[in-house]
């Protein structure tokens, strides 16, 4: 996807398996779940297993998590605020697959439009305060 000055709007990151798929709401949804759909990404700060664990979801539904080894760095940006940064898509839906493999989902950084985000850190070392 590209916008109108020809830059590419967001690029791929990651591709994964969501981890966790048969212990959660997976199965309630998976008729639901189609490629292309966008999933949502919520740390979870306390989870016993993984100290990064960033919870994949569809709507209210919990799929499951990034994978252990994948997680670190998103579980990073988006505690520190950068809700805005990753969007997830679901790339596969296998209902034959071993319930770990049934979604596989691709995820990609998203662009910085500078123009229009406030939500960065103010720049002191200028005078542009459109942002306030």
């Amino acid at each position: 996807m590209k916008n109108k000055r020809n830059q590419t709007m967001r690029r791929h990151w990651i591709n994964f398996d969501i981890a966790g798929f048969s212990y959660y709401d997976g199965c309630m949804v998976l008729n639901e779940l189609k490629p292309g759909m966008q999933l949502q990404l919520v740390n979870e700060e306390n989870n016993k297993f993984d100290p990064y664990a960033v919870a994949v979801y569809y709507n209210d539904y919990k799929l499951g998590f990034i994978p252990r080894g994948l997680n670190e760095d998103v579980y990073k940006f988006l505690e520190m605020g950068y809700d805005n940064l990753f969007e997830v898509r679901i790339q596969k839906v296998d209902e034959k697959s071993h319930p770990e493999r049934q979604v596989s989902a691709i995820m990609y950084i998203l662009r910085n439009n500078k123009e229009n985000d406030c939500s960065t850190a103010h720049d002191y070392r200028n005078d542009d305060d459109r942002c306030q």
